[in-house]
């Protein structure tokens, strides 16, 4: 998909502005981890509706060993390289949580997707590094990967540098060594020299599935960290208060580039906190709540309340909407984000989810109204949503129902028994509000060597969630 600006010549596109009149993503690159113990698989799958393989898989990459845990993507390059004309969007980057390794997939052509290079744990582990996270390129050609664990799996947040033509681990990022005590994604700013980065929790206990009481024991984090971008110090850790503040996963900064917020979304705690400069002292960030979503109270679950637990978020790229996935729950949640120091609930749709009339769950609360349960093209959806991805002109935002595999089995076993699945949330480009598209449905319990758990997505040509400006 090339840039509508051509006199730059490289990756993506020079502003969000230009991003915004793209042309329409025609395929999306999934990555699937197995639900039983076949190997996990990276997708081609078509999401043009004028085309005879329409949510079909049209390639597609089995990687070459058993229990890697696919999970998140990051490209080579993006629109951080596009005033670089030498530089290509050719390769996804792949890390893979459970077996410490990272996959480097060409998909130059994208009905043709291939691996190109593995690189083993013992490279990670050599730089005493383990469960490889976020993958973002970087203007300076490199590529930095957030990890969470030491080689033994103790918790340890720490970023490693690829080198983005080599894909050969080349040192770590933080300039004097030090390191946080947890980690999980992190968004970078340059044009405010600032970077910051959140806490998901201990590998080790992760791996196992979650259980409640590991927060109380300080294994699972509530800090959002500072680094200032060009000198790669930490400046500054923020805590965020208690129990709101429980497991902050997702970080994003608004798409322009001058912009000084951003927004995390805090698991656990099923809360948004607002990331800006301090009135008082601008030099320093603070983190102001700006919204909270309340638990349920439920009977015939593990708990007697059902956090809504909050697993990600994303900016429309003309900054207008945060988009927030609230995988227990169920429903998918839209705020009008235009004056961010005052977000609205602007439009709420329910996929799946723990509470919906054909589950075992009741929920307690006076005022609940009954979700009926989602069937899409005749197929019941398990899971709640999970993964967000978000066309680049704001219309269509596309939904995968898996978190990570063991937690799966946890909370949602039919969605591992049957396999995840994707589908389609039509949004108004007027009112914003959201209606999901009945004639959408990507089954990967029904794809070939499957059943599998779709998690995230990316399009050719760029996505809210991997395009950053300098």
């Amino acid at each position: 998909m090339p840039c509508p600006s051509k006199c730059h010549g490289g990756p993506g596109y020079a502003s969000p502005q230009d991003a915004i009149k793209g042309p329409r993503e025609e395929v999306l690159f999934v990555t699937a981890p197995h639900a039983n113990n076949g190997p996990d698989a990276i997708f081609t799958v078509d999401v043009n509706p004028d085309s005879d393989a329409f949510c079909q898989v049209i390639s597609r990459v089995d990687v070459p060993n058993i229990g890697d845990e696919v999970h998140h993507t990051g490209w080579n390059a993006c629109s951080s390289c596009h005033d670089k004309p030498t530089e290509k969007r050719s390769h996804l980057i792949v890390p893979c949580l459970n077996s410490d390794r990272i996959y480097v997939i060409n998909v130059e052509n994208e009905k043709e997707i291939y691996l190109e290079k593995t690189i083993e744990p013992s490279k990670l582990h050599s730089l005493n590094l383990s469960f490889p996270h976020t993958s973002h390129c970087l203007a300076d050609g490199n590529i930095m990967i957030s990890t969470l664990g030491e080689a033994d799996g103790t918790p340890s947040g720490n970023f490693l540098l690829l080198d983005g033509k080599t894909f050969e681990p080349k040192g770590t990022w933080p300039a004097d060594g030090k390191v946080v005590k947890f980690n999980y994604d992190f968004w970078y700013q340059p044009r405010r020299n600032l970077m910051i980065s959140t806490e998901w929790g201990s590998p080790s206990h992760i791996k196992k599935g979650f259980n409640p009481a590991h927060v109380s024991e300080g294994l699972y984090g509530n800090s959002v960290h500072i680094f200032e971008w060009n000198s790669k110090k930490h400046l500054q850790t923020i805590d965020l208060p208690m129990p709101l503040g429980a497991l902050p996963l997702e970080v994003r900064f608004l798409h322009e580039p001058t912009n000084e917020n951003a927004f995390v979304g805090c698991a656990l705690g099923s809360a948004i906190f607002r990331i800006h400069p301090d009135k008082k002292n601008p030099s320093v960030q603070t983190a102001t709540l700006s919204a909270s979503i309340p638990s349920k109270r439920v009977s015939g679950w593990s708990l007697p309340e059902m956090p809504a637990l909050i697993t990600d978020i994303l900016i429309s790229m003309d900054d207008r909407f945060l988009y927030v996935s609230c995988w227990l729950h169920g429903d998918i949640r839209q705020y009008d984000i235009t004056d961010p120091s005052n977000i609205k609930l602007n439009s709420q749709v329910y996929i799946g989810g723990s509470i919906h009339s054909e589950s075992n769950i009741q929920v307690l609360d006076q005022y609940h109204s009954e979700i009926p349960a989602l069937y899409v093209k005749g197929r019941k959806i398990e899971g709640g949503p999970q993964m967000l991805q978000l066309s680049l002109d704001g219309k269509r935002l596309y939904v995968t129902t898996s978190l990570y595999k063991q937690w799966d089995q946890q909370f949602y076993p039919e969605n591992v028994k049957s396999g995840a699945t994707m589908i389609q949330v039509d949004i108004d480009p007027e009112t914003g509000k959201m209606e999901i598209n009945r004639n959408f449905l990507i089954d990967f319990g029904k794809v070939s060597g499957g059943p599998y758990l779709a998690h995230e997505m990316r399009y050719p040509g760029g996505d809210c969630t991997s395009d950053i400006w300098i």
